[in-house]
């Protein structure tokens, strides 16, 4: 069964949930910053975290599961959250180049589904960020959160369950490694800049970047000479002998 609204709008307005929501949304603005001119939808949960994106986008939409139930969202200016069924989402087909889903996957009862449904809507070379708890580390355990609850997964299980969808892994990233106990909310940036050196396999959460797979047109590989800037998202190993489309 899934969080109610009201109560991931509670966790994310206190003191442990502050915290966990400025280290989720580093990681989407390092690997997403710019969105001008995109459409945007996040899923699942993802309204926390989509309001950091620079720069004006064309549209962006909160889709929120039924058994979840919707919030007004952004608040007063308007309305742009709207309650929907996960194996049919109400959108056409190819029209976001971006989809954040976040407390979107572990609660699903068919996650597979639900990532088709994000291969359907996604446009052709559009990238999607899904954040999971992370089965090694302490926030899976912890059931007065909303990461305590459904099916975490590890990295691989994750990659996994993308490359069923169609959905290729271009990139990985760890957050949130403070330990889920309120006190030590006031600690977390100290806690997140020790655990990504020391201790990377116990985050608390996995976010995955992936590309949507066409197959219409593959594109050839081009050496460049010019040094690739360090990317937001670690480089996901590839587990086929294809080549893999060049992400424009």
């Amino acid at each position: 069964m899934r969080r109610d609204v009201l109560q991931l709008r509670q966790f994310y307005a206190s003191a442990l949930g502050r915290p966990a929501r400025e280290m989720i949304t580093r990681k989407v603005v390092e690997a997403w910053g710019e969105a001008t001119g995109l459409d945007v939808l996040g899923l699942g949960y993802a309204t926390p975290f989509l309001a950091h994106l620079h720069g004006p986008t064309r549209r962006v939409v909160a889709a929120m599961p039924a058994q979840q139930g919707v919030e007004l969202w952004p608040g007063r200016a308007g309305n742009l959250a709207a309650l929907t069924e996960e194996e049919t989402l109400p959108f056409p087909n190819a029209l976001f180049d971006r989809i954040l889903a976040v407390h979107a996957l572990e609660e699903s009862p068919d996650p597979l589904g639900l990532l088709r449904e994000v291969w359907r809507v996604l446009a052709p070379s559009g990238r999607v960020i899904v954040a999971v708890a992370a089965r090694n580390g302490l926030w899976a355990n912890a059931e007065g959160t909303p990461f305590g609850h459904g099916r975490p997964y590890t990295r691989s299980q994750l990659a996994e369950l993308l490359r069923e969808a169609e959905l290729e892994p271009s990139g990985y990233t760890r957050a949130l490694y403070v330990p889920p106990v309120a006190w030590l909310a006031g600690w977390a940036e100290g806690f997140e800049q020790a655990g990504s050196r020391l201790w990377p396999q116990f985050s608390g959460v996995v976010l995955m970047e992936a590309v949507k797979q066409t197959f219409a047109v593959k594109a050839r590989a081009v050496r460049v000479r010019a040094r690739a800037p360090r990317p937001a998202l670690a480089p996901q190993p590839a587990t086929r002998s294809r080549r893999r489309p060049a992400n424009g």
